[in-house]
Order: structure tokens, then sequence, then C-alpha cells
């Protein structure tokens, strides 16, 4: 399925798309009339009754007609890894950053959580803004000490996200979380792909463009710590709840790693893509 939250008529809602069209589940069943987040803490019993609802074919909106926004609104955790792909960790190294041995993992505060087509604020406070597109994974199954071998079995679906930075405010802490957790900086969407349509989440193709030039362009193969590895790790020490979601890493392309820098302009159109999982654009305007 691709589940979607969406908005008509001033009203929030759970969806599925089908075709160009959304199925409203709520139309469909009476105990989906409910937000993402308890769909996913709702466990299988309630993921079957929403695969009914979406194989029942009823489109009750066009999706140009409706508002689609992240999937998960407020997630319990953002937790993302850093220097996650090689050739990325080679351009930090060059800017002066310690690349660790270790996964390297930052909290994105939730209220940073945007629409996958919603403006990015460019701050008041700098002029320093750059792009990140990543594959993220939401879980699905509250989970403690989850084994490399059983992960994929913890996972909801994947969706995309663009981890926006502000890049000085990033170096503030070593924990990176100040220019990371800018509200409106955390795009997501368009919607979250169920994990049986995707058969392996390490062999899909990813790209970034900045008024249509490409800045980024990957695969997930290349990642140093795949999906399975980080459930693993970050399970050893806390429990992962349904609806958080993990930012699974970024490649090289980055604005500030470029000769110049080149960080985001009020007008800015920034197009992330993840093969199987559609497209999040967002333009960057000001801070209100």
């Amino acid at each position: 399925m691709k589940l979607v939250t969406f908005t008509v008529d001033g009203t929030t809602k759970i969806g599925a798309v089908k075709n160009e069209g959304v199925i409203d589940l709520a139309k469909v069943d009476s105990a989906l009339a409910i937000d993402m987040l308890a769909l996913l803490e709702g466990g299988d019993e309630l993921m079957s009754l929403a695969k009914k609802a979406a194989a029942s074919g009823e489109v009750h909106y066009r999706l140009r007609d409706v508002k689609l926004e992240a999937p998960v609104l407020k997630p319990g955790k953002i937790l993302a890894i850093g220097m996650n792909y090689a050739k990325h960790a080679d351009e930090a190294r060059k800017l002066g950053v310690t690349v660790p041995d270790k996964q390297l993992w930052f909290n994105k505060q939730t209220t940073c959580v945007n629409g996958p087509y919603d403006g990015i604020d460019l701050p008041k406070v700098s002029d320093k803004l750059d792009y990140e597109a990543e594959l993220a994974l939401v879980i699905g199954k509250r989970c403690r000490h989850v084994s490399v071998e059983d992960a994929s079995s913890v996972i909801a679906g994947y969706m995309i996200c663009n981890d926006v930075s502000v890049r000085d405010w990033q170096m503030h802490t070593t924990t990176f979380t100040m220019g990371k957790s800018f509200d409106t900086h955390g795009p997501m969407g368009p919607c979250l792909v169920t994990a049986d349509e995707i058969e392996d989440p390490h062999t899909l193709d990813l790209k970034c463009f900045v008024n249509g030039e490409l800045r980024q362009s990957s695969n997930t193969s290349d990642l140093i710590a795949n999906c399975y590895d980080q459930i693993a790790y970050l399970s050893a020490a806390f429990t992962l709840e349904p609806g958080d979601i993990l930012v699974t890493g970024t490649p090289s392309g980055v604005g500030i790693a470029m000769n110049p820098p080149q960080f985001l302009k009020l007008g800015d159109v920034v197009r992330c893509e993840v093969e199987k999982l559609g497209f999040i654009e967002n333009t960057v305007v000001a801070e209100k």
C-alpha cells in the first residue's frame, strides 16, 4: 500500500493512494477514522483492516484535490545517521569533520516535520541552508534488541526525507541537533510505502535536484550501515516504537561541499527522489 495523510475540506485523514486518487480509509471502515500513528500502533489487526479498505477500490478524492501532509505527523522520535555513504564521509573529512568508526546518530526534533510539498524556511539567523536527500524508514512494531536478521520484520514502510540542515548551527554542538531541527526542516513523504512493496530497500536509486540541476545521485546499496544494521544498533540501547522515523543517510553532493559552497536561497526548488517511493519537492521561503 501507499498510505498517506491528507487534508481535505479542513479535515486531516489517512488514506491509500490508487492511481491518481485517494481512498479515504475511514469512509470504508469507521475503525480507521484515526491518524497514521494510531494505525501503526494498532499493529497487524488495524493494518489488515487498512489493506482490506484499500483493496475496496473505491476512490473518494483525486490526488490533485487534496493536500498531502507528512505521513506521520507526530512521530515519537526522528533519528538520523550522519556520514553513512562513503563519498559523503570523504566530503565531511575535507571540511574538517571527524568521521567516527561507529554509527553517528543525532535527533531531529519532531517539530521539524513538514509536508512533502510544503515550503522550507530560510532561517532568519542563517544563510547556510543545505539539502540532504535520504531514504527514511518507519518503525511498525515496538521492539528492543532486534537482530540484523530480524530487523526487516519491524519496519512498517519507507518514505523520502530531506534532512534539511543549517550548516553553521549544525556545528554549534557535536550532536548536530541544533542545525538539523529548525521548524519545517523535515519534509517527508509523499507516501508511506508499506514494506511488502519494497523487496529490498538496499537497491534503490536516490537523487536530489536543485532548480532542476542534479546535485546528488547514488543508490542505497552504497549505505555503510544498511537499514537493518541501523535498527540492530539503535535497539541495543533503547526501545523503538511504532511511528519512529529513522533517516538513513545522504550521499555525496551536498551544497556545503561544493567549490565554492552552494547554499539554498529564497525561491530555490529542491526535489528529492527515491526509486519506487516517488518524490518530494519543496521551495525555499522566508521564515515567517
